[in-house]
């Protein structure tokens, strides 16, 4: 990727984002030729030069002052991911982010086993770029079978857009989706090649116009936690809390555990779900 291409498409996406009424500038009284701020407009409210910030847009400014940068950000209403990644652009040797993985991440055997003993808690294990590492049964129950599934085809992403069943299970798709998308923007280190990330994002876009209008957005986004709805033909609807359990020692790996609060429906039908399920691949074998 052009790094210079990906700080005039980061910061047009952010000033995409932000109505002139929202900041406080008074309407416009001439037809406007693109969505939310104009170049000027982002100069005004940080106080630089509209020369200045053109050039900075178009990746030409040279030594900006950190004064001028966070106003900059603050004009964007960057949060603390934007600010990082904006950084990132401008002096990716000041800021520190996690280098790609040189060679295909592999799950340590006890991490296997760990998420294996907590079943029929759900749990999944990701990689870097959203690759499905590991998944114990209670979460291919509540997923997919991600086991079962050609080694390619294992990404959390390419599942979430390239298989129909990902619409069916998550009822707030169109939530969680741009999330993925976002994940993956991400993901990517400026000015470093990541030949594993690009591939994944080629497939994508090829694959699902939906991908790629997502992509265009550019918007940033970190799994913490959170409530997703899921939905079984079996059980119905669900509401499902997820934690991110980040590994420091596994390089950009984390554990995702799912859970229903204690005593509500949800909880019951995930245990019933999981319960009969085993039950039922019992029989069948």
């Amino acid at each position: 990727m052009n790094q210079g291409n990906e700080l005039r498409d980061f910061l047009v996406s952010r000033r995409a984002a932000i109505s002139p009424e929202s900041v406080g500038l008074p309407p416009s009284h001439s037809t406007r030729r693109v969505r939310g701020l104009r170049r000027e407009e982002v100069a005004i409210l940080s106080g630089v030069s509209v020369d200045y910030y053109v050039k900075l847009e178009q990746g030409r400014a040279k030594n900006i002052s950190e004064q001028a940068l966070v106003a900059i950000e603050n004009a964007l209403k960057l949060d603390d991911i934007e600010r990082r990644h904006l950084r990132s652009l401008i002096r990716p040797d000041s800021v520190y982010t996690p280098r790609p993985p040189a060679t295909a991440p592999r799950v340590r055997a006890a991490l296997l086993t760990m998420i294996h003993a907590i079943d029929p808690v759900p749990a999944v294990i990701h990689g870097p770029h959203l690759e499905v590492l590991g998944i114990n049964y209670a979460g291919s129950v509540l997923l997919d079978d991600f086991d079962a599934m050609p080694l390619a085809d294992r990404n959390m992403a390419k599942w979430m857009f390239l298989n129909p069943r990902a619409k069916r299970v998550y009822l707030n798709w169109d939530q969680i989706a741009p999330q993925m998308v976002a994940i993956l923007r991400n993901a990517a280190v400026p000015g470093v090649r990541n030949d594993t990330l690009s591939s994944i994002i080629g497939d994508l876009m090829v694959g699902s116009e939906e991908f790629a209008r997502m992509w265009s957005d550019y918007q940033l986004f970190e799994h913490t936690y959170g409530v997703k709805r899921f939905f079984h033909e079996a059980v119905g609807e669900m509401k499902i809390n997820y934690e991110t359990l980040p590994l420091p020692a596994d390089r950009g790996q984390t554990v995702i555990v799912y859970s229903a609060d204690a005593g509500s429906p949800s909880e019951e039908k995930l245990k019933l779900l999981v319960s009969w399920t085993a039950q039922s691949a019992l029989t069948d074998n």
